[in-house]
């Protein structure tokens, strides 16, 4: 990959272009695009004010923010795009860069539960049931999107925590929290202009470390 760019905004992301990353992707099937090093990932989120400034003053969850309620994590930065509406949906103005350890990631990966009896993989319904109840990670495999919001044939991944995870996550496991929201609309602004302009965080495939956490998610079958 080439040099990373300066945007304007002066995010901690890697940037890089769009139209030179999309070549090097995975064209289909499931697969966790992410910005990673050997100690982290980045995942987003979308929040409206008050939780976002919260969040970047204190760098853990608090305030208005529910651990009572699931709360859903997303390493692919053009999935977090298209589900927030480039920052412009209600209660999804604010995207945040949220920096946790690695483990902890992969830690929640072994402990996914699909979110469909479908999806899952397991032998009955009641069974799933049964597995749903007892984790506190919900997983999701959805459609991928391109930057102006196609279906494409990859597929991204959501994760959905709750109860003790989700307390781990908003509290502990938390490197860094950054709000990415100028960074975003400087982009979509360009994305409005001209591919040849706009540039996304440099993403790769993820592979966890764990062979127990890519079994769990489906990546192994």
């Amino acid at each position: 990959m080439n040099a990373l760019s300066t945007p304007t905004f002066a995010s901690r992301l890697i940037l890089l272009p769009y139209l030179q990353q999309k070549d090097e992707w995975p064209a289909s099937g499931p697969h966790i695009m992410a910005q990673y090093d050997e100690d982290s990932i980045i995942v987003y989120q979308a929040y409206r004010p008050s939780i976002a400034k919260f969040a970047i003053q204190h760098q853990r969850f608090g305030g208005d923010f529910s651990y009572s309620r699931m709360s859903w994590i997303k390493p692919n930065f053009l999935w977090m795009m298209y589900r927030a509406g480039w920052a412009t949906k209600e209660g999804q103005e604010h995207i945040l860069a949220i920096r946790i350890h690695r483990p902890f990631f992969d830690e929640l990966l072994e402990s996914a539960i699909a979110s469909s009896y479908a999806a899952s993989g397991l032998e009955s319904h009641e069974t799933w049931e049964k597995a749903v109840a007892e984790s506190d990670v919900r997983l999701q495999w959805d459609p991928d999107h391109d930057p102006h919001g196609h279906k494409l044939p990859r597929r991204a991944i959501q994760l959905g925590l709750r109860g003790e995870k989700l307390r781990l996550f908003g509290q502990e496991q938390i490197i860094s929290t950054e709000d990415i929201t100028p960074l975003v609309r400087e982009q979509h602004s360009r994305l409005m202009s001209s591919l040849h302009d706009f540039e996304t965080p440099a993403e790769r495939p993820y592979q966890p470390s764990s062979p127990t956490a890519a079994l769990a998610i489906g990546l192994n079958r």
